[in-house]
């Protein structure tokens, strides 16, 4: 079985500190569906999009957003289906029977892996199919060789290696367990494209076998694209330390302490005040950001008429804003006086 050569520093220490903290509130926090709808969607949407625009994809957020939702949008033929493709992977691992902690992955779960990631972008002939060639490595942005995957002939075995340290291995952190399979999935390269988007697919399944799904509201995707230059050099940094992931590891677990503690933030965020807090019987409510700019003018000013829609979100729709009131009104948090346009809303608590 795979034994990775790492040491568990102050830095990583910090980090699961900052994740086991933030993975705390997220899960215990008393969500409405609705919400808890909307969290997972965005996660998979960035997930996405950051998980394909790293590797080359052209399409801004928007547009795959678009493209998942079905909709026709003017782009490159591959960037589109790149898109399509990750979102069936993504959707796949987030299966109950699939991040199920007793489904076992194997070589052909990884290949299955590998022709949804591919599917009309390479021959048929090389989707799930380990590659029988040589290849190197390269830096997209620089150029540069990162390293030099093994031979051909030692995939099969690798990958088995590597299956069996995912199905068996019980005594390393779940969160640098997904960072060790992310790192030597990469390493090994089985294939000879979708390497990336397979192994950060399988780093985040490990997640959520482990316990670690958060309610599926987190994306590393977007941590990875924001910097891609740090992202290489800290898969590079393995080879440069005698194959020690500590570095790596380090990289890994800040991006998901950070991505953990913007979640948490915006969780938070919703306690308004005091009075609403104790309306609501002290159960968090997720507000997004336009109904908590609507709570909050309204508590400044002491009401919200429709006139003012264009005051306070000048590049939204009316119907829009009438919807987020909407959402307000039947959770109890707002009251409207009136019922022309001349109508007000004010706090409910008053």
């Amino acid at each position: 079985m795979y034994q990775p050569k790492f040491t568990i520093n102050n830095i990583i220490l910090k980090n699961i500190g900052i994740i086991e903290a933030a993975r705390e509130v997220i899960d215990h926090a008393p969500l409405l569906p609705y919400y808890e709808k909307e969290f997972r969607k965005d996660a998979i949407n960035r997930a996405v999009h950051h998980g394909t625009h790293i590797e080359g994809n052209e399409l801004n957020l928007d547009q795959a957003e678009k493209v998942m939702e079905g909709e026709s949008i003017v782009g490159r033929e591959r960037d589109i289906q790149e898109v399509l493709n990750y979102r069936k992977v993504m959707e796949l691992i987030g299966e109950s029977r699939i991040q199920n902690s007793e489904f076992r992955v194997d070589r052909e779960f990884i290949k299955k892996l590998h022709r949804l990631t591919v599917e009309k972008i390479l021959p048929e002939e090389k989707c799930g199919v380990f590659r029988n060639t040589q290849v190197v490595i390269k830096n997209s942005l620089t150029g540069e060789v990162s390293f030099r995957p093994p031979l051909p002939i030692a995939v099969p075995i690798q990958i088995q290696d590597l299956t069996d340290f995912i199905n068996n291995e019980k005594d390393v952190h779940p969160v640098l367990k997904s960072g060790i399979v992310h790192f030597e999935f990469v390493r090994v390269h089985p294939f000879v494209d979708g390497n990336g988007r397979v192994g950060r697919a399988l780093s985040t399944l490990i997640l959520f076998q482990e316990g670690y799904d958060i309610r599926k509201f987190f994306s590393l995707e977007e941590y990875f694209d924001s910097d891609a230059s740090s992202y290489y050099q800290a898969l590079q940094s393995v080879s440069k330390n005698d194959n020690d992931l500590t570095e790596w590891l380090a990289y890994f677990t800040m991006g998901l302490a950070i991505e953990l503690s913007k979640i948490k933030d915006k969780i938070e965020k919703i306690s308004i005040d005091a009075g609403l807090k104790q309306k609501l019987g002290g159960a968090p409510l997720m507000l997004t950001d336009r109904q908590l700019k609507i709570v909050e003018y309204i508590q400044k000013t002491g009401f919200l008429q429709n006139q003012a829609f264009k005051t306070l979100f000048p590049m939204v729709s009316e119907d829009t804003v009438l919807n987020e009131l909407k959402a307000l009104l039947q959770n109890g948090i707002i009251k409207k006086s009136g019922k022309t346009k001349g109508a007000k809303y004010v706090m409910s608590n008053k």
